[in-house]
């Protein structure tokens, strides 16, 4: 019986939308405080802006794999192609598909953790009751992805108006209380430019770039992208330009109403700055919108995520399960409910704060370095025609972007770094255990090597 082959059915701006709310999410509302904590200064801007280059950059490397191979899978296909589908590429893969089944469900699980937390500024919860809302949210998420994705890209577009309007509303009120331009008049104020600057834009992009995540999602979703070799590259640039403009003006909004000194202790700051311009009745409508942003990012998150182990085990690089696609829908239900399920567990079990560095330690090494890469071995390898999207500059960008993810993970801590090496050397030996037990590379009898 052949596989369901799913058609191309979301245009640039559906595939837009789906970047944008997966990128904002609960995450620039819960780190805002923590970056301006770590920067300790009215320049905790710049941690933002800095976020926003190494995203731009990274969707140089994004885009012109997913140009090339625009298929479900997204990283699971750029490294099985980049390091060679019959050697390296069939490890590679595999470390990521291993990762990927452990970081996405904390992906899902901190947006909907955050999602709890936030709610309680509208209704005080206890932790039992915080952990039922957050493992509410992820049950309620599978249940709205579990239907075919046109209508999957409608409901996108719906919740990405909701995630504009609610930006725009924070900024406007910053703007009509008059003093919106006065955090940019004090930005340089107490700074100096050497190594201390330099370290701690360092570790307040750890938080910073968890809130740009999200703008390559379009790559994991690249077999249902119509005109992909155009419109992957431009909805993850459109998406990294549109949120940083919106993020910058979101902080400067809330500095120019609450002084940074106070906001770096404000849990729930964005409430707070709406209650002091407008009353708690508007505090309480912004919360409410927050949480609605959130669950659209864990939304769009749970939808890409989901192709990933559908893509491998349809190439059969994972549990033959896994490429079950919906009879009616057409959509890899099994991955959906699997991942959604441990979603659901880490929801229960991790605090917030667990999670987000150890998110960016666990991909930093497989995921974006190892893509970046795999792109100059590729390049060096195939004709330049094989590329529909070519950034400016080649290989410089690349190089750029390896030695700014470097910086990124020594700033996560030893502890999650070594935890990231142990990730990966725990699926490296699972890897081979079972290349050994089906006799695939590197362990083929000798007259089936891999050429």
């Amino acid at each position: 019986m052949s596989a369901i082959i799913p058609e191309r059915r979301l245009g640039l701006l559906q595939a837009t939308s789906i970047n944008m709310t997966d990128m904002v999410g609960i995450g620039p509302f819960i780190t805002m405080p923590m970056v301006i904590g770590i920067m300790n200064g009215p320049y905790f801007l710049y941690a933002w802006l800095a976020g926003g280059l190494l995203s731009m950059i990274d969707a140089m490397v994004w885009s012109e794999l997913g140009a090339a191979f625009p298929m479900a899978g997204g990283s699971y296909n750029f490294l099985k192609v980049t390091y060679g589908e019959n050697k390296w590429g069939k490890l590679m893969s595999f470390l990521f598909v291993w990762q990927t089944m452990i970081q996405a469900p904390l992906v899902i699980a901190s947006a909907a953790i955050g999602f709890s937390a936030y709610f309680s500024y509208l209704v005080p919860l206890t932790t039992i009751e915080a952990k039922l809302m957050s493992g509410g949210v992820v049950v309620s998420i599978v249940a709205l992805l579990y239907r075919k994705i046109e209508a999957i890209g409608k409901i996108s577009v719906i919740l990405w108006v909701a995630v504009l309007l609610t930006l725009f509303w924070i900024i406007g009120g910053g703007i009509a209380h008059g003093n919106f331009l006065q955090p940019l008049r004090h930005i340089n104020d107490g700074l100096t430019l050497n190594y201390v600057f330099v370290t701690v834009i360092g570790y307040s992009c750890v938080k910073s770039v968890y809130s740009y995540l999200g703008y390559y999602n379009v790559c994991h979703l690249g077999g249902d992208i119509v005109s992909p070799s155009k419109n992957i590259p431009r909805s993850m640039f459109f998406s990294i330009a549109g949120i940083a403009v919106l993020y910058l003006c979101m902080n400067i909004s809330v500095v120019s109403v609450i002084p940074w000194q106070q906001a770096k202790e404000c849990q729930f700051v964005i409430s707070i700055f709406m209650q002091k311009l407008a009353g708690p009745i508007a505090a309480k409508i912004v919360t409410a919108l927050i949480l609605l942003v959130a669950f659209a990012s864990v939304f769009s998150a749970t939808l890409g995520y989901s192709r990933v182990p559908y893509a491998a085990a349809a190439d059969g690089a994972f549990f033959k399960i896994f490429a079950r696609l919906h009879p009616r829908g057409g959509f890899p239900y099994v991955s959906l409910l699997f991942l959604g399920g441990i979603a659901f567990v880490f929801s229960l079990l991790f605090k917030l704060s667990e999670v987000i560095s150890a998110i960016l330690a666990m991909r930093i090494l497989v995921q974006f370095i190892a893509q970046a890469v795999g792109l100059i071995i590729l390049r060096k390898a195939r004709k330049s025609t094989d590329f529909p999207y070519k950034m400016p500059f080649f290989p410089l960008p690349v190089y750029v972007a390896i030695v700014l993810w470097g910086c990124i993970l020594i700033a996560t801590g030893l502890n999650l770094f070594l935890g990231a090496l142990t990730a990966i050397s725990t699926g490296a030996i699972v890897y081979l255990i079972k290349s050994k037990l089906k006799e695939e590379w590197p362990f083929q009898p000798t007259g089936l090597k891999a050429q």
